[in-house]
């Protein structure tokens, strides 16, 4: 199955809008994102997702009770665990304890972001993603992620 990578959106919505595009298009069954929409308006984009959505609260996510409104609940504070397709999950906002998690040997798949750069790499048994910055106000690189959970691969796509 497939799982779709998101972060760092901050308030793009002409990019969220390509990346639920590209979801839909993948057929990808859960979309997570690592954090930072922040205003709840920029959620109105995932109203199209034909997947799942769940996701966690980011350093500049201020209004959380709307965010949790407008998400029906799909939103969480971070870490959030779960379990999709077999495999233990971790998602994060911040990285600082990302290496320490993927060491542990706890979680098949650590998913962060904050730092808006793109990263796909291995520790151990444990993929470790980020899927970048889908809003590219940072960096000026818009991106998201993809891991087929049978072969626990991921990759980044490039938006825009």
């Amino acid at each position: 199955m497939l799982l779709g990578l998101i972060s760092d959106t901050h308030d793009n919505l002409d990019r969220i809008r390509e990346a639920v595009s590209i979801f839909n298009q993948r057929g990808v069954a859960l979309v997570i994102h690592a954090g930072d929409y922040t205003s709840p308006f920029s959620l109105i984009p995932f109203e199209e997702l034909r997947a799942d959505f769940v996701g966690i609260y980011g350093n500049n996510d201020g209004d959380r009770l709307l965010l949790r409104d407008r998400s029906k609940g799909r939103i969480h504070r971070q870490p959030h665990k779960l379990t999709f397709s077999e495999r233990r999950i971790v998602v994060m906002h911040e990285p600082d304890l990302v290496y320490d998690l993927a060491s542990s040997g706890s979680f098949d798949l650590i998913v962060y972001g904050h730092t808006h750069r793109a990263r796909v790499e291995k520790v151990g048994s444990t993929l470790v993603v980020n899927p970048g910055e889908a809003g590219h106000w940072l960096y000026g690189r818009a991106t998201i992620g993809i891991v087929e959970t049978e072969t626990m691969e991921g990759e980044i796509i490039g938006l825009g």
